[in-house]
């Protein structure tokens, strides 16, 4: 497949941190994918194995290419160098610890041209015992709960709803999201500000204030093996996902609230944080 004559033609972009256990099979799998043109893989400054089982696909298969940065800029810089890094006019972001289905992201470009409209995509997300993961299906924070409840603004998952192909959402998934390139350039890519966590948040509101369509497709389900690469860094993936819920709040709501509110935010969302990083240090000892 020409990824630059085929208008149904996929790049797939993983953006991978110490991924070595997961990366050959997450690889493999997008090889044998149905329309996947491109595969871009790039790798936040791993220590482990990743790079070398990456190389060893990339000689097997001229469709792989990847990027090594000397350093880790986050998700969304890797996503944004994947997706610059390609030309097939159907963007999928695929986490490096997700097992697709060799049609798993062809029908999600075909679910989504068959809206008539631009829309952002994002599977049945389930872990290895085929329970649903509530992050697939996701609502936008709700700062003013948090004011009550400094957690709120974080349960953010939404129920199932499988009489519906396509269920509407306020927001998807990071893990995996399917989008045709001219939406994915119309709003700017993902904001490079956010270095892990929130970032699909945002992507996902700013596509659906660009008048796109945002939804699950309950019928698509894919294995997501989650938090290979963040069990080893519990604080630093909580201080990142706590200021990526700041940042937030500071781009789309901040300017409609007072003083008051944004001070109780900011209060909240720390303390908040606080609490889960006594947490995690108990638990460590």
């Amino acid at each position: 497949m020409n990824s630059s004559t085929d208008s149904r033609a996929i790049a797939a972009i993983v953006v991978t941190y110490e991924s070595a256990s997961t990366i050959d099979d997450c690889l493999q799998r997008l090889r044998d994918a149905r329309d996947v043109a491109e595969i871009r893989v790039v790798d936040n400054a791993s220590s482990d194995d990743t790079l070398q089982v990456v190389q060893r696909h990339a000689l097997a298969d001229p469709r792989v290419r990847f990027v090594a940065n000397p350093d880790n800029p986050g998700f969304s810089v890797g996503c944004n160098q994947g997706a610059d890094d390609s030309s097939a006019p159907w963007l999928a972001f695929v986490n490096p610890d997700l097992q697709v289905q060799p049609d798993s992201l062809a029908r999600l470009r075909d679910l989504s041209i068959g809206t008539g409209r631009e829309a952002l995509l994002g599977a049945d997300l389930v872990d290895e015992a085929g329970v649903r993961d509530t992050a697939a299906r996701r609502r936008d924070p709700d700062f003013a709960a948090m004011l009550t409840a400094p957690g709120a603004a974080s349960r953010l998952g939404v129920d199932v709803d499988d009489t519906q192909a396509l269920q509407p959402l306020e927001a998807l998934s990071g893990a995996l999201m399917v989008m045709p390139r001219s939406l994915f350039r119309r709003i700017g890519g993902f904001d490079e500000g956010y270095r892990l966590h929130a970032e699909d948040l945002d992507l996902c509101r700013r596509a659906r204030m660009a008048g796109a369509w945002v939804a699950v497709a309950n019928g698509v389900r894919v294995v997501h093996i989650r938090g290979v690469s963040s069990r080893a860094r519990p604080f630093f993936v909580e201080w990142h996902k706590h200021r990526g819920l700041w940042r937030y709040f500071g781009k789309f709501e901040a300017s409609q609230r007072g003083l008051g509110v944004r001070v109780g935010v900011f209060a909240a969302i720390w303390a908040h944080f606080a609490m889960v990083a006594l947490k995690l240090l108990f638990r460590r000892r």
